[in-house]
C-alpha cells in the first residue's frame, strides 16, 4: 500500500513603453469577477485587456494601467478591505512587525513607527491621523475570505505563490521611499486615490528588493493617479513610489505579488540537481573523480571541456526523459500555497466522498489544480539507499492562517508510490476519466490499491 508522504524538514536601460489606458464598461451582477476557473478569473481581473495580449505585450516587459468607469467593480474593490476593518482585526491579536508595519517616508527614507507587541486600534489610528503614517497589513488573505478566494485562484493560474499587502495612507503622505521589488506586482485601488510615479528599471527582472535614491531617478517615465476600481501591473525591477494627494480622503490599495524566485534560473538550479543525481547513478563517467588539486587552482582548459561535455550529456538526457522533473520547487509550492477556497466547513475537502473505487469503476482526479506530481529520491529512506519514488503533493490540508508567513512551520501533505506506478499516475493525471482496470500496472490488486489510496486522500472520485 502506498505510504503517506513524509513531512518536510525542519532592466534594461530606457523607460517602459507607455501604458495602455483602456476604459471598462460597467459590469452587471453581484460579482464583477469570474470565479468559474483560474483562467476566467484572470481574464476578468485584467478586463478589457485579453490574456493573450497581456502576456505578449506587458508581462515582464512594461507596466499596464487599466482605468475603469465601473461602479460595480469599484464597489466590489472597496468591500475587499477598508480602514474600518482594522478595528476588528486588532481584536484578533495582530502584532507589530509580524502582521502590521506603521511607517512614513521622510526625506526619501523609510521611518518605521512600530510599537512593541500587540497592535491596539486606538494607537494605530492616532499614528495614522497625527503622524500621517501609512499602515501596512501583511498577508490579509489570512483574515479576509474574498482575498483568500482571489489569491487561491491566482495561485492556480500562475502555478506560483501569490502574496498580498494592504497599504492605507492618509492624505498628503507617502509611506515608502522609491524602490523596486523582486516580484510581479498587481495593484488594486480599493479606497480613495493614489498618485503613482514609475521610473525606468536599473535592473531588469530584478532578483532582489532594493531602495533607490530619489536624486538619481530623474523624471518619471509614467505618472498617474489610481481611483477605486483601477488596476495597475508592473514587472519586477520597476522603480516606483506612491503618495496620497493632499486634500482628499485616505487611500487604501492592495498589492498582489507573484513569481518570486520563479525564473528559468531558479528552475534550472532545482531541476539540474535531479538530472545530475540520476546521471551519476547510471553513468560511471559522472562518478569518476575530478583532477587532483582542481579545488586549489583555477580550472584548466581540459577541465572546462570535460565539464562542458557533462552539461551536453545532461541536455541530451533531459530531452530524452518522459518522467516528471525532480523538483523541490514543486514540493515547496504545494506545501506553502493556499488551500482550496470554501465558503463553509473545510473538513469536507479532506473527507472522502462518493462511491469507493473498484476495479470496474470510472474515476477522475479531484482538486487537480491543487496537486503536483514529481519523481524524487525517497524522502524517508537513508542516504545510502535513496530509491526514487513518485510523489503527489497537495494543498488540501494547508493552513490559510500561515500562508506566506515565512517563519511559520509548514508540512507536506500527500502520497508516495513506487516508481513503477508513474505511468498509471500519468494516465489518471492526463485523462478526464479513466477505468481503474485500464491503469498500466501489473496486477488488479495494484490498480485497486492505487485508486483507493488517491480516493482516501480525497484526490479521486468515482464518476
Amino acid at each position: 500500500m502506498p505510504k503517506k508522504a513524509e513531512p518536510a524538514g525542519t532592466g534594461q536601460e530606457g523607460g517602459p513603453a507607455p501604458c495602455k489606458r483602456p476604459k471598462r464598461e460597467a459590469a452587471g451582477g453581484p460579482c464583477p469577477l469570474n470565479f468559474d476557473s483560474p483562467g476566467g478569473f484572470f481574464e476578468s481581473l485584467i478586463s478589457p485587456i485579453k490574456t493573450e495580449t497581456f502576456f505578449k505585450e506587458f508581462w515582464e516587459q512594461k507596466p499596464l494601467l487599466i482605468q475603469r468607469e465601473d461602479s460595480a467593480l469599484a464597489a466590489y474593490y472597496q468591500a475587499l478591505f477598508r480602514l474600518t476593518d482594522l478595528k476588528g482585526l486588532c481584536g484578533r491579536g495582530l502584532a507589530y512587525g509580524r502582521d502590521v508595519n506603521v511607517c512614513r517616508c521622510v526625506h526619501g527614507r523609510k521611518k518605521v513607527l512600530n510599537k512593541e507587541g500587540k497592535v491596539h486600534f486606538l494607537q494605530l489610528r492616532r499614528d495614522f491621523d497625527q503622524k500621517r503614517a501609512t499602515i501596512q497589513l501583511h498577508q490579509p488573505q489570512r483574515f479576509k475570505d474574498e482575498l483568500w478566494r482571489i489569491q487561491e485562484k491566482l495561485e492556480c493560474y500562475f502555478g506560483s505563490l501569490v502574496g498580498s499587502n494592504v497599504y492605507i495612507t492618509p492624505a498628503g503622505s507617502q509611506g515608502l521611499p522609491p524602490h523596486y521589488d523582486d516580484v510581479e506586482v498587481f495593484i488594486l485601488q480599493l479606497e480613495g486615490q493614489k498618485h503613482w510615479r514609475l521610473y525606468p528599471p536599473t535592473v531588469a527582472l530584478a532578483r532582489a528588493y532594493s531602495l533607490e535614491a530619489e536624486h538619481r531617478l530623474g523624471r518619471p517615465a509614467l505618472e498617474f493617479t489610481l481611483k477605486a476600481g483601477d488596476l495597475l501591473y508592473f514587472p519586477r525591477g520597476t522603480i516606483h513610489q506612491a503618495d496620497t494627494p493632499p486634500g482628499l480622503a485616505h487611500s487604501t490599495h492592495l498589492t498582489i505579488s507573484t513569481y518570486q524566485s520563479s525564473s528559468w534560473g531558479d528552475f534550472l538550479l532545482d531541476a539540474v540537481s535531479g538530472l545530475v543525481f540520476d546521471a551519476a547513478e547510471e553513468d560511471v563517467e559522472f562518478r569518476a573523480g575530478i583532477p587532483r588539486q582542481l579545488l586549489l587552482v583555477e580550472a584548466t582548459a581540459d577541465a572546462r571541456r570535460r565539464l562542458s561535455g557533462f552539461l551536453r550529456t545532461l541536455a541530451d538526457r533531459l530531452e530524452g526523459t518522459h518522467q516528471p522533473l525532480s523538483s523541490d520547487m514543486k514540493k515547496d509550492f504545494a506545501m506553502s500555497r493556499l488551500p482550496p477556497f470554501h465558503g463553509g466547513d473545510g473538513a469536507a475537502l479532506c473527507t472522502p466522498g462518493g462511491q469507493l473505487p473498484r476495479l470496474d469503476s470510472i474515476v477522475r482526479l479531484r482538486h487537480k489544480d491543487h496537486m503536483v506530481l514529481t519523481v524524487m529520491p525517497d524522502q524517508g529512506g537513508s542516504d545510502e539507499t535513496q530509491e526514487k519514488m513518485v510523489y503527489i503533493y497537495h494543498s488540501l490540508q494547508n493552513r490559510r492562517e500561515t500562508h506566506m508567513m515565512g517563519n511559520e512551520e509548514t508540512e507536506a501533505h500527500g502520497l508516495r508510490f513506487p516508481l513503477s506506478h508513474v505511468d498509471a499516475l500519468k494516465q489518471i493525471w492526463n485523462s478526464s476519466a479513466i477505468a481503474v482496470k485500464d491503469l498500466k500496472l501489473a496486477t488488479d490488486e495494484e490498480k485497486e490499491s492505487l485508486a483507493l489510496s488517491l480516493w482516501t486522500e480525497c484526490l479521486l472520485q468515482v464518476v
